[in-house]
């Protein structure tokens, strides 16, 4: 017997199930065609039991069409979940190519962070070499943004001698005219603010100037010169706090009032209207600030004279204004008037000269030209040099021949002039003498711009000893002054002990 297949299982069982059907029907015909009387006979008997079997067949073949049915159910779903294992190894085997593709590009990116690696610290390594590299271009190049002359645009000569445009001070202008005389005690005044200041303690400085402004106020009214005293003392306070705002309104009040109150002409005019200068130069406005210090510059001229030293320190603000513009032949004009005018009343030592020429080189040497600006910081140096250790001969040099003899022995089997040599050169540069240590540092950058760099080294090595020796002499006096207060307080305690005991002994 062959095996037979599902679809011919079922499709018998249907013809077989029909044909089941047709013969109950026939005999259920046949049985309701017997007679009531025939029902009981032996053939009666025979006919039921062949139904009782028909249904059972046909109940046992519509079990095996059910079956069929759900054989066929769970034959697709078991192909349906064939599909999906197929579709989730494709899935897999992708997913294990991009897995694969990811490594391998970790892999090369991990080789070129090492190779990154490798290559930065070659570019270290040779960034630390360049730095004794003596090719002149590239030391020219650095050095040029490195080493500009060491000038500050607005300095304060009167109070601190820390720069080179100096505000004028509301006591300086007191004896210029007899017009107005500021009072004894707006000078003390002026004084201690400026000692507050200077330590940073500008807490008590500025409630300091705002009550005695409020009581001069409320004393003398708002338009007298003593209130526009007390506004420049102010502004002064807030520009060196940055608030350059706050510090212009001050000054502009205060030059109304100096102007109604004193006259368009008058000193105490041109020494807001030069404050006021300085306060726009600290902003960058320079355009707006070279006119009033042309002012300032027009009004000293009329009541002090062309030649009187404020004038030259009027032209010295004036240069540095027109030299941020880049205005060199004026900044020029400017430096030499003033120079002329210190050496001629003030005398060739006074310190202003050298300031003087020390930004007159500045100058040049923005221009390029560095032969002028050379001469002019070796006059600076020589002049130093003169008043410390005497005139100049072949065993007292000053310290730039002696910077340009170690740069033409530098390649000498010898070793080069030791410092000792030129003395205690370093001393020239006290703490009164700023000027002289920055002149060292201009002429240093001055001799790096042209390759002679053993020479330069010289002079900054000097700049920073006097640097050094200047700050130990300072705290060393200090300290001084300090014992002696201490040993002065001490000595008045006992004689006020003694002087005590004495007027309690009774006779």
């Amino acid at each position: 017997m062959t095996q037979m297949s599902q679809d011919e299982i079922i499709s018998n069982t249907k013809t077989v199930l029909q044909g089941l059907e047709a013969l109950r029907v026939e005999h259920v015909s046949i049985m309701n065609g017997i007679s009531e009387v025939q029902k009981d006979n032996e053939k009666s008997d025979i006919l039921r039991k062949n139904i009782e079997n028909i249904e059972l067949g046909l109940s046992e073949a519509q079990v095996m069409m059910a079956l069929t049915s759900h054989l066929q159910n769970i034959e697709a779903e078991k192909q349906k979940l064939k599909t999906q294992v197929r579709r989730l190894h494709q899935e897999n085997a992708w997913l294990r190519d991009e897995l694969a593709n990811t490594q391998q590009k970790f892999q090369a990116s991990e080789q070129l962070v090492a190779q990154l690696e490798e290559e930065k610290k070659h570019l270290e390594f040779m960034a630390s070499v360049r730095k004794y590299d003596d090719n002149q271009e590239q030391d020219e190049s650095c050095e040029k943004a490195r080493n500009d002359p060491v000038v500050e645009l607005f300095p304060d000569e009167e109070n601190e001698d820390r720069h080179n445009m100096s505000p004028t001070p509301p006591s300086q202008f007191a004896n210029q005219t007899s017009g107005y005389e500021i009072p004894a005690r707006l000078r003390t005044l002026h004084n201690l603010v400026i000692q507050y200041a200077s330590q940073g303690r500008y807490e008590v400085a500025v409630p300091l100037c705002k009550q005695a402004l409020e009581d001069l106020e409320k004393t003398s009214g708002h338009d007298h010169p003593d209130v526009a005293t007390m506004l420049n003392i102010l502004a002064l306070v807030y520009r060196d706090q940055n608030k350059y705002k706050e510090a212009a309104n001050l000054l502009n009040d205060a030059l109304s009032i100096r102007g109604k109150t004193l006259g368009e002409n008058h000193p105490a005019v041109a020494a807001t209207l030069n404050n006021l200068a300085v306060l726009y130069g600290k902003r960058g406005k320079y355009k707006d600030a070279e006119p009033l210090c042309k002012r300032a510059l027009e009004i000293r001229e009329k009541v002090l004279g062309k030649d009187h030293p404020d004038v030259a320190k009027q032209l010295n603000n004036l240069a540095l204004l027109c030299q941020n513009q880049s205005k060199y032949d004026e900044v020029e004009k400017y430096y030499q008037r003033a120079l002329d005018i210190y050496e001629s009343k003030l005398g060739p030592d006074d310190p202003n000269v050298a300031k003087t020429k020390n930004n007159l080189a500045g100058c040049y040497l923005k221009q390029g030209r560095y032969a002028e600006a050379e001469i002019l910081y070796k006059q600076v140096l020589t002049r130093a040099h003169e008043r410390e250790f005497g005139a100049i001969d072949s065993k007292n040099k000053p310290i730039w021949q002696v910077a340009e003899e170690r740069e033409e022995h530098k390649h000498d089997k010898r070793e080069n002039t030791p410092y000792g040599e030129y003395g205690g050169w370093h001393k020239a540069a006290k703490v009164d003498s700023p000027t002289v240590t920055t002149t060292l540092k201009n002429l240093g950058a001055l001799y790096r711009r042209q390759g002679m760099f053993e020479a330069a080294e010289t002079l900054e090595d000097c700049a920073m000893r006097s640097k050094k020796e200047a700050y130990d002499l300072a705290k060393q006096t200090k300290v001084a002054q300090l014992l002696t207060s201490t040993e002065k307080r001490r000595s008045k305690q006992m004689n006020d002990m003694e002087f005590s005991d004495e007027k309690s002994v009774k006779p």
